[in-house]
Parts: C-alpha cells; sequence; structure tokens
C-alpha cells in the first residue's frame, strides 16, 4: 500500500507538505490482504467489484464521465461542440474554461494532472487486484470464475489505457502494482495501442457474453460487448493511435495498412471496425425505437446501452454534474433542483444542427433547451423580475459579461431525463451514465465502410431514420456532423476531431505562439515531474 501510495504523490505531483501528510494514512477500515482473499466471494468483492468505484466518481477529476475537470471535460469543453462561457463574476474560474476552448492550457493545469493522477490509480488497482487474482490462481487451480474475473480486471485495465493513451499519447505501460522509475518510462502511443489491442483479443471469450447495462449480475461490468465496442473504437482510430509523430498529420499511416489478425483471418483496420460493430448486432443490440430511451431516469432496459455507469442516488455515490451545472438558476428551481447556469453548445453545433431553420435536425430539442423554457408541468419558468426565461443561442460567446443576455446566452444541456427526486441538488440521479451505446457502433462502421472505399448509407440512416431525419448520403464530412447531432454532450467530440484532422488551434483565435509544434493539442502535456523522474521529455511543443 506504501510503495502504490508513493507513485501516486509522484505522477500527481504533490507538494512535500501534502506528500508526507499522504503517506501517513493508515485506514482503519482496511481489510488485511491475508484476510480480504481467501476464497472466490472474497476474491470477487475485493479484488474485482471494488474496482468499479474508479469508473464513476464523485470529485474533480475522477470518474469516466460524471464529475468535473476531468476526462470529460478534457474531450468537450476543448472542441466545437460546448463552451462555459464566462458569465461575470461566473465561471471564469482563473481563466480554466476559456483556456481550454482556446488550446491555452499549458503545462501546469490541475485538471490535465489530476485526471492522469486518476486513470493511473486505476491502472495500479488493476494490476493490485490481478497479482492477488493471480496468487489465489497458485492455491486453488482449475477455477473458470477466477479466470474470468482475471479477464474483467484485463478488460478494465485496457479502458483505463485507452483513455490515458488518447489523452497523452505517450504513457507508462506496467503490469506491476509497484512500478520502478524504469517501469514508468513513458511508451511511444503506438505500444499502448498495441497492448490495449492484444489484451483485449487475448481475453475476448473468457469475458461473459451478458449485457453490462441491465439489473443482474453483469450490471456495470466489463462484459463481452464492452470489450468489443472497445476494440471497434481501437480499430476506427487505428491512425491515430498507431502514429507516433502526431504533429506531422500528414504522414499519417494509411488504415488499409494496418492489419489485424481476427480469429486467424487478416484484415485492414476498417475491416475489424466493421467485424466487431457487427459482432454486436449479433449479440442483439439495437436502436431503442425513442432516441429519449438510452437517458431515461430508469434507462437500464435499454436495448442500445452497451456500458453505463450505475446510478442510484440511494445505493451509489456516484455523481452526474452536467445538467445541474448547465441550466439557468430559475430553470433548475422550477423543477425543485439547483443550477449552475453554465455550460452551452457552441455556434458552430448550432450551425450543424441548422438550428431555428425549416431544416433543423429532429434531435435539436431533444439535446438541449433553448428559446422558451418549462418546467415538468409546461409551466414557463419566470425569471426574478418576472419577465420569461428564454435561453438565446445565438448570443453565446467565450465571454458574455456585461451583456444583457450574461445569464440567458446558450442552449443548455438537455439530454437526460430530468429525475425530479434528484439529490445533492440534483447532482445524484437513477439515470445511468452512458458511456458506449450502440447509435455510435453504426456510425463507426459507416465510416469505417465509406474510409474503405464503400458504400456506408444504410448504418448512418439507420440513426437517421429512428428521428425522422431526411437519408443523407455517406461521406466523412455527413458522418462527423451525424457524430455530433446524435452523440452531443457525450463525450467523443475531440476523439472524433481528431481522428478527422480538425481538432488544432484551426478553429480558435488564438495564433499558435513561436516554437511550438502544430500538432500539439492532438494530445495533452504529461504532468511536469514525470518527465523529470523518468528522464523522458515532454511531448512536443510543450
Amino acid at each position: 500500500m506504501k510503495r502504490f501510495l508513493i507513485f501516486i504523490a509522484a505522477v500527481a505531483m504533490i507538494g512535500a507538505t501534502s506528500c508526507d501528510k499522504f503517506l501517513e494514512e493508515d485506514p482503519t477500515d482496511r481489510i488485511d490482504d491475508g484476510e480480504a482473499y481467501n476464497t472466490e466471494g472474497d476474491i470477487y468483492r475485493n479484488a474485482v467489484a471494488a474496482l468499479y468505484s474508479h469508473v464513476g466518481g464523485n470529485s474533480n477529476s475522477e470518474g469516466l464521465q460524471g464529475t468535473g475537470r476531468g476526462v470529460y471535460d478534457l474531450n468537450t469543453f476543448t472542441t466545437d461542440e460546448a463552451i462555459m462561457p464566462t458569465r461575470g463574476a461566473d465561471w471564469y474560474d482563473g481563466g480554466f474554461w476559456q483556456d481550454l476552448f482556446t488550446h491555452n492550457w499549458g503545462v501546469s493545469n490541475g485538471a490535465i494532472d489530476g485526471t492522469w493522477n486518476y486513470l493511473f490509480q486505476a491502472i495500479i488497482k488493476c494490476n493490485e487486484s490481478l497479482e492477488h487474482i493471480d496468487a489465489y490462481d497458485k492455491t486453488h487451480p482449475g477455477s473458470d470464475a477466477i479466470t474470468s474475473y482475471c479477464a474483467e480486471v484485463r478488460g478494465l485495465r485496457a479502458l483505463f489505457y485507452f483513455y490515458a493513451m488518447d489523452l497523452y499519447g505517450r504513457v507508462p505501460v506496467f503490469t506491476m502494482s509497484s512500478p520502478t522509475t524504469a517501469d514508468m518510462k513513458l511508451q511511444p502511443r503506438s505500444v499502448t495501442f498495441n497492448f490495449i489491442r492484444s489484451e483485449l483479443q487475448d481475453i475476448e471469450y473468457q469475458l461473459d457474453p451478458s449485457y453490462s447495462n441491465r439489473h443482474g449480475n453483469y450490471y456495470g461490468r466489463f462484459t463481452r460487448p464492452v470489450a468489443y465496442f472497445l476494440l471497434a473504437k481501437l480499430a476506427l482510430n487505428a491512425e491515430v493511435y498507431t502514429h507516433d509523430n502526431w504533429t506531422d498529420a500528414a504522414s499519417r499511416p494509411n488504415g488499409k495498412n494496418i492489419m489485424w489478425t481476427i480469429e486467424g483471418q487478416k484484415c485492414n483496420t476498417w475491416e475489424a471496425t466493421i467485424k466487431y460493430c457487427d459482432d454486436l448486432e449479433i449479440m442483439g443490440y439495437k436502436l431503442d425505437s425513442d432516441f429519449d430511451k438510452p437517458f431515461a431516469v430508469n434507462n437500464e432496459t435499454s436495448q442500445e446501452n452497451i456500458f453505463t455507469i450505475p446510478m442510484d442516488k440511494y445505493l451509489y455515490t456516484n455523481q452526474f454534474i452536467y445538467l445541474f451545472r448547465s441550466r439557468h438558476y430559475n430553470h433548475a428551481a422550477a423543477l425543485g433542483l439547483n443550477g449552475e447556469n453554465g455550460s452551452s453548445a457552441t455556434i458552430e453545433a448550432l450551425n450543424i444542427f441548422e438550428y431555428g431553420k425549416d431544416s433543423q435536425d429532429p434531435r435539436f430539442y431533444m439535446s438541449y433547451y433553448a428559446d422558451d423554457v418549462y418546467d415538468l408541468n409546461g409551466v414557463p419558468v419566470k425569471l426574478d423580475d418576472g419577465t420569461p426565461l428564454i435561453y438565446e443561442p445565438w448570443k453565446v460567446a467565450l465571454d458574455v459579461s456585461g451583456k444583457s443576455w450574461e445569464k440567458t446566452a446558450g442552449a443548455r444541456m438537455r439530454k437526460y431525463e430530468v429525475d425530479p427526486t434528484g439529490t445533492k441538488d440534483g447532482t445524484q440521479s437513477d439515470n445511468d451514465i452512458v458511456l458506449f451505446r450502440y447509435a455510435d457502433v453504426l456510425l463507426m462502421k459507416a465510416e469505417a465502410l465509406v474510409r474503405n472505399g464503400k458504400n456506408g448509407d444504410e448504418p448512418l440512416n439507420q440513426v437517421r431514420d429512428r428521428v425522422f431525419a431526411p437519408h443523407r448520403t455517406a461521406t466523412l464530412a455527413t458522418i462527423l456532423d451525424e457524430r455530433l447531432l446524435e452523440l452531443a454532450w457525450e463525450g467523443w467530440r475531440r476523439n472524433d476531431l481528431i481522428r478527422f484532422g480538425l481538432f488544432t488551434r484551426a478553429y480558435t483565435d488564438r495564433p499558435q505562439l513561436p516554437g511550438e509544434a502544430s500538432g500539439y493539442t492532438i494530445v495533452f502535456p504529461i504532468p511536469g515531474k514525470i518527465p523529470a523522474l523518468t528522464g523522458d521529455s515532454q511531448n512536443p511543443g510543450y
């Protein structure tokens, strides 16, 4: 335990005073290792189930979604999808949100460091669990349950490594719970990519095929469908992840020449994407008839959700702050909840949705609150002066301070159904947080088909048919737009823009600074003490 804390203190760059205090922690409720791993039940509870506390979270920079200043915010507020306008005294926060949007986060950003810390805490805990599972297996050989538990933990570790690789490019790859300085050496992104791919392919048939999003023994767990989705996402992004010189996008490898071996058969990376997408269809996933159902208060019956963060305000401590921080104070109060009057759709997103035009996408008012605002009974929401609250989407900007629309600019997040019985100001509700869903699978398949020279119209228009949107021809441009139309607020926009070669400073106002590599914003900086500790260099451009 102490070795684990020392490593985390290093990667989190905790100061000397707080570090000493941190290392002195001696939790009295911790079960002694000699008592915690004696039976298969102990192994499941303490080496498998305990790891899922890292998938969601209730503090900044923790969890894959639901909290602030972590994975989700780094993937969303750095893009053309969403913006956190400065509203007078609200939401400046030392320039944090403006710096995210203008790609000016630098090398001393607490959220970037905190997210690294969170991900590697989770990875080290997975390694520790695997060591306990291996020790138990040596004294109790031949257990199918133990084999399955090992695969599940390896899958979770691959999941955390996926997000680390995607965000930071170069990360250390190690499989022990007490890594040495040498083990912490930063690896090329392609090395991490191949490690994740190999792990997931190796455990595929050791994972249970059950649906993870439904109540039962495998609710919220890493099952075979989750692995297939992650493999499809890896394959779709293989041109990016196998490209170690990300500052030179022109030299990316061609996806047709990146080969996979699946069940003894050779295929290119686009064919691999299609294969894993088809596997999910074969397993019975399909679109819900209602666009809103995956995000309903009780969404465990969704036919398209593949992996979620379980939410139950009476059982779990996971929080979901995104609706809370987006809604105007009076809007939230009219729902019996609370709000922070923050996050909004960008002008770019409004244009892609064709907001205000006859051709406006049907999903606009399913994804955003805009214009007149009503409570759950259809009663108009009023401002403090008694006039109606009206959100003004086109008035949004990086800073709206001092404007008459300072508190009302921007279309706000709507996507999840309001849980009127939510607790903690509405940040704890019963809507499971959606991480992976089948609509994304169809759009990944459409894109892979087009990139491989085939026709992707059918899966693209299957998604559009659900909301009665007119058919479109599948091109890379229409697919990228569709990914925002369908997946707004779901945390994939940065990943998409990088794959399409559009995640640069080109769409922001801030010019490139002298000496900066043109593509440095493709990845975030490595926390400062890691290169110093390991003798590695910082990511290019920082």
